[in-house]
């Protein structure tokens, strides 16, 4: 057994699809599965978190730092990874996909200028390092920023 295999027992999972409080009939009438009285069978309980008046967990536990929600998740290959494309080629995101030098490109390629290159080539990504562009550029090859 692996994590990756793992099921509840079989019939220990319900559907959660079904409508409460319409008789007994349903099988789910009367108190409508809440149970009789106290505070969690009113309506107006508590929100999830509530802890009684106790300060809650999320508010005890210490906030540190600052996360920037415009942050961008740009992915860099050095300009070695394209040694692999041939002669002439033009490189982009759809053709390093696929040559399988990156798997996701999130929200951007970026080639940084680590390694040597000995061929022309076409590069168009979302942003080149001035070193990478000059590598590039020195053997007859463009750079095109998209």
């Amino acid at each position: 057994m692996e994590l990756s295999n793992l099921r509840p027992a079989e019939g220990s999972k319900h559907s959660d699809n079904f409508r409460r409080g319409r008789g007994h009939g349903s099988g789910n009438g009367k108190t409508a599965g809440k149970g009789h009285k106290g505070q969690k069978a009113r309506s107006g309980a508590p929100r999830i978190g509530f802890e009684g008046g106790q300060m809650p967990l999320y508010r005890r536990i210490p906030k540190r730092g600052f996360k920037n929600i415009n942050t961008k998740e740009i992915v860099a290959i050095n300009v070695s990874a394209l040694e692999r494309f041939e002669d002439g080629a033009v490189v982009d995101v759809e053709a390093l996909l696929e040559a399988g030098v990156i798997k996701n490109p999130k929200d951007g390629v970026k080639v940084l200028g680590n390694g040597e290159l000995t061929k022309k080539l076409s590069v168009k990504v979302n942003a080149v390092s001035a070193s990478a562009k000059e590598k590039i550029e020195a053997l007859g090859g463009t750079v095109e920023v998209i």
